[in-house]
Order: C-alpha cells, then sequence, then structure tokens
C-alpha cells in the first residue's frame, strides 16, 4: 500500500515538473508616457518608451546539460534570431532552430528602435525579418537550406540532445514550393 502511494506521488510530481518546463513565455518591460514602469505577458502599446523583452520558462536551456558540441558551438558561435510578430517565415525560423535543438537569442526587432537599429546595422540598413546570425555568418530571410548550412558549419548538431523532443516535429518543414530567400517583411 505504501509503495503505491510512493509510485503515485513520484508519477504527480514527474507530470507536474513536465508541465512547468513546457510551459514558456515572453515578459515585456516598458515605460508609459506617465513615467511609471510596466511588466507583462502582453506586448506593450506603440507609445510605449524603454521597452525590452525577456524570454521566459521552457525556453531556458541549462548547458551542462547540452552535448558537448552544442555547448563548444555556443561558445564560439552563438547565435542570435531577429523576428517581428506575426511572421510565418520567423515561425519557421523558430521552428528549424528547436527542432536541431539550437539555443538561440530572440530579439523582436519591432519591439523598440534600440531592436530596430541593432538590426538594421547588421543588415547594412535593411529592416527585413527573419534576420539569422551565427556567430560571424549572417543569413537575411528564412531559408531552410540557408540556416541549416550556416548551423552546420559553425558545428551545431543535426539533431536535438537526447530526452529533447524536436518542437514542431508534427509540422512538416518549409516545402520546395515555399517563397525563396529573400522572403522576409519590412520591419518599418
Amino acid at each position: 500500500m505504501q509503495s503505491r502511494l510512493i509510485a503515485v506521488s513520484f508519477a504527480a510530481m514527474a507530470l507536474v515538473a513536465g508541465a512547468a518546463a513546457d510551459a514558456a513565455t515572453n515578459v515585456y518591460r516598458w515605460v508609459d508616457s506617465q513615467g511609471k514602469v510596466h511588466f507583462s505577458d502582453t506586448p506593450p502599446p506603440v507609445e510605449a518608451r524603454s521597452v525590452s523583452q525577456k524570454r521566459m520558462g521552457g525556453g531556458y536551456v541549462e548547458q551542462s546539460n547540452l552535448p558537448y558540441a552544442t555547448q563548444m558551438a555556443m561558445k564560439r558561435n552563438p547565435v542570435t534570431l531577429f523576428t517581428s510578430k506575426d511572421c510565418g517565415p520567423c515561425d519557421r525560423g523558430r521552428e528549424l532552430l528547436s527542432s536541431r535543438g539550437v539555443p538561440f537569442t530572440e530579439h523582436n526587432a519591432l519591439a523598440s528602435n534600440a531592436e530596430l537599429e541593432a538590426l538594421r546595422k547588421l543588415t547594412g540598413g535593411a529592416g527585413e525579418v527573419p534576420f539569422l546570425q551565427v556567430g560571424e555568418a549572417k543569413v537575411k530571410g528564412y531559408d531552410a537550406d540557408s540556416w541549416n548550412a550556416a548551423l552546420d558549419g559553425a558545428g551545431y548538431p543535426r539533431t536535438p540532445p537526447p530526452g529533447t523532443p524536436a518542437a514542431g516535429a508534427s509540422h512538416a518543414p518549409a516545402t520546395p514550393s515555399a517563397p525563396p530567400a529573400t522572403e522576409g517583411r519590412p520591419t518599418r
């Protein structure tokens, strides 16, 4: 009886821990027109100042649990992704990175003027998203082959770490009939 209670308790804890690990959200910080600082899980209004965005929860990857090859690639060639809201190519790019188990930093190019200026500096003036930077390599727009080539060249494994479900495994990757590599959206 007692061993059954212990087994049920462990199963319940595993379920709760699994659900908590999958939870991820973005937290926004901004200053309104009256100088009041706000924190929210919804994007700030357009007139907000000093906007910053942090990804919280399930997006965090403990480095010590990553394969050695991924840890080394992260140190030598960190991955940064510039996106915007309601951007299909951005979603497909994010899905590709997650399916390979690549840790990355994401910036919303429209979240603030500073983010947009950082993107324009990297792209030489264009504000097109998605934009992927892998170490020194830069890829404008979404094209799975180009993104995979940049990640392969940086030493990132093609498969996610063991025990990590491939994100979007049920979704098909971009098909050959998808728009060309120059696809993207102007950000302003």
